[in-house]
């Protein structure tokens, strides 16, 4: 549908009704215009995009998230105020296929300023039964009608090319603070270089490089690591496993010595539990980071360092410890 501009007449008799639309977004906390205050309104669609317009961004935003604490991002259905606030405001970061709702409000907007993150970080397809090292065991990803894993989070490394997207972005939308925003991106990519480095220096002496996990979010993870992911789901948390499926992973964790079977925080753990049940095994969280369920708490850099940690201790690595 075409959408006719509106004259400078209408725009003149709507002025005052709208400068009371933006003080009243600014203050009711569903943000994303800019506001009385200044500040950069940003939208983010889930947590990992959160994160960065967050740090990048500094005091000089006001970050608004699509998908609230503790929610599991893939079902996301935004609300007409949601949309709005898309529609309004000043920036958008999201990851295109993993939230189609997302992706229409994002579509229809007309944002000048847009962060995809997938632009940054092409995403990549892993396959079922590839079983070659760094491939996830998964089903064959055909993510909400986007092709390709979209966890490119997960890899420190494709996180820190979208985080310098985000910066440049920011710069542009907001070129007096541009200074600031390259030097936050600066100091957010040395974080993510140094976590890239502690990976590599905590899973290099692992005992086995198989691990599995209920849901394939860390096929990006396990490649970029030289590990071998093995996954009761897909892209998917929700989706059951076939009988073939279920017997597949089994052979796989006796043939590579695994102990444990991972779970995540947003989803239930019923299906780790069972199977590490039925073969012996312990379980453990490795989180996707789809979300946090405390944001006070948890970073995305505390929750990847705890995820190391919970790896080590399920690989075998020296001097490491069970949770």
């Amino acid at each position: 549908m075409m959408i006719r501009r509106p004259t400078r007449t209408v725009l003149a008799l709507t002025a005052t009704t709208l400068a009371g639309t933006l003080l009243l977004t600014a203050c009711g906390g569903d943000g994303g215009a800019k506001g009385t205050d200044g500040k950069l309104g940003v939208v983010a669609s889930f947590y990992p995009m959160e994160f960065l317009a967050s740090q990048i961004g500094g005091e000089h935003v006001k970050v608004t998230t699509l998908t609230p604490a503790g929610t599991e991002p893939h079902d996301l259905d935004l609300t007409a105020k949601q949309v709005a606030s898309v529609k309004k405001a000043d920036a958008l970061l999201y990851l295109k296929g993993l939230q189609p709702t997302v992706d229409k409000a994002v579509a229809d907007s007309g944002a000048k300023h847009v962060v995809d993150a997938t632009a940054a970080s092409p995403l990549v397809d892993h396959h079922l039964g590839e079983g070659e090292e760094g491939h996830a065991e998964g089903d064959g990803h055909q993510h909400d009608g986007a092709p390709g894993d979209p966890h490119i989070w997960l890899d420190p490394t494709r996180y820190a090319a979208v985080a310098q997207s985000v910066g440049a972005e920011f710069a542009k939308a907001d070129p007096a603070h541009a200074a600031d925003y390259r030097k936050n991106t600066d100091e957010l990519v040395g974080k993510l270089t140094t976590l890239d480095q502690r990976f590599r220096d905590g899973l290099k002496d692992a005992n086995t490089r198989t691990f599995v996990t209920s849901h394939a979010a860390f096929g990006y993870l396990a490649e970029h690591y030289g590990l071998t992911q093995v996954a009761l789901n897909g892209v998917d948390p929700e989706s059951e496993p076939t009988p073939a499926r279920l017997a597949d992973v089994q052979k796989a964790a006796k043939d590579n010595g695994v102990t444990t079977i991972f779970f995540e925080t947003l989803v239930s753990p019923k299906l780790a539990e069972t199977v590490a049940k039925d073969l012996g095994l312990r379980t453990a969280v490795l989180d996707p980071l789809e979300g946090v369920k405390d944001p006070a708490k948890d970073t995305y850099l505390t929750v990847m360092e705890q995820n190391l940690a919970n790896l080590r201790a399920a690989l075998g690595t020296a001097g490491a410890t069970t949770s």
